[in-house]
């Protein structure tokens, strides 16, 4: 997984860690929501709060490959995990450089692993350029990032991960022109992770499926910041970050409610989500200052160009639902 950590990466994360059947081979962090060092140590810390020390933690770019940085404390908060406090892990990141363990670690299992990224597709472009068959050599690739023929959550044509870094995603969809359909990244834009919509009830549905003695109540007309008392650590600090995702959303008159885009890339990473996809080749523009991160997908084949991706066109935010707070429940009974 690489990740930016961000509230539903962190959602994300911890989804994973719930599944048994899934090998967490590595987390590498990208700036994006916040820089590369905090990405990092919030990986870091929420792996150690589900006993996962045993997965290593990397850092790769500091910043885009030809743009500056840009960070989203409004959205996340400034550590980027809204208003959790978890305790700092006690490691630190590995000492080798997240690209080369994306390498290492491809080349030592050819076709057996998938890469999930929920981040800008820094890291990833690297990964490529140091070696082009990354193709050839992971089992699949899912991405977050995009918006087709839907509104941006950044500018009003761009997706938040594709706009921090273009360029990087400009060379990741132009590596995979050409590839035989069934290795094309699945790509979850806008248009079906903004459905995967949660609310404060799913929150309360969770502290019951974790066991914990009180009801969680996260509602909009408690005070702003207010701070979860759940006896499960996992709750109290989903639902810290949560609260604040929910602010952040209300303040853009979206309701109260948060859109964790990132846990439904990782549940079809995990291969737990029901969906469909349709073949396209993908544009992202980087010369227009207006327009940069727009990505546009080319469904009918109008340009003469293979397609570089498969993007989802349907998915189930109800099953979606059941699942996460299925998964994360048994997970917080197990830590407690």
């Amino acid at each position: 997984m690489d990740c930016d950590t961000g509230i539903d990466d962190a959602l994300a994360l911890l989804y994973l860690c719930s599944q048994p059947h899934v090998e967490l081979v590595a987390v590498t962090s990208t700036p994006g929501n916040v820089d590369a060092e905090q990405v990092a140590a919030n990986n870091l810390a929420l792996l150690e709060l589900c006993g996962r020390d045993d997965v290593p933690v990397a850092i790769g770019a500091r910043a885009p490959l030809s743009i500056p940085l840009v960070t989203t404390p409004e959205t996340h908060g400034p550590q980027g995990i809204g208003y959790a406090a978890l305790p700092p892990a006690r490691r630190a990141p590995e000492a080798r450089d997240a690209v080369a363990l994306w390498v290492e670690a491809a080349r030592a299992r050819p076709g057996e692993l998938t890469a999930l990224i929920t981040a800008p597709l820094t890291n990833f472009a690297l990964a490529l350029r140091a070696e082009p068959r990354l193709p050839e050599l992971l089992a699949g690739v899912v991405i977050m990032g995009g918006a087709y023929n839907y509104q941006g959550n950044t500018t009003p044509t761009a997706e938040w991960n594709t706009h921090v870094d273009p360029h990087a995603a400009a060379e990741v969809f132009a590596a995979y022109a050409g590839e035989p359909a069934d290795r094309l990244p699945v790509v979850c834009a806008l248009e079906t992770t903004e459905r995967i919509e949660m609310h404060p009830e799913h929150l309360a549905a969770l502290a019951e499926a974790a066991g914990c003695a009180e009801p969680e109540e996260v509602l909009p007309d408690q005070p702003e910041g207010a701070r979860s008392r759940a006896s499960s650590p996992l709750v109290r600090h989903v639902s810290d970050m949560l609260r604040f995702y929910f602010e952040f959303h209300r303040h853009y008159d979206q309701g109260y409610v948060a859109h964790v885009h990132d846990y439904f890339a990782a549940s079809v990473a995990a291969g737990t989500a029901r969906y469909a996809t349709r073949a396209a080749t993908v544009h992202v523009e980087t010369g227009s200052p207006r327009l940069a991160g727009t990505t546009v997908a080319d469904y009918r084949g109008l340009w003469g160009e293979p397609p570089n991706a498969r993007i989802v066109s349907e998915n189930h935010p109800d099953e979606a639902f059941a699942e996460l707070v299925a998964s994360l429940g048994a997970l917080a009974r197990r830590l407690d």
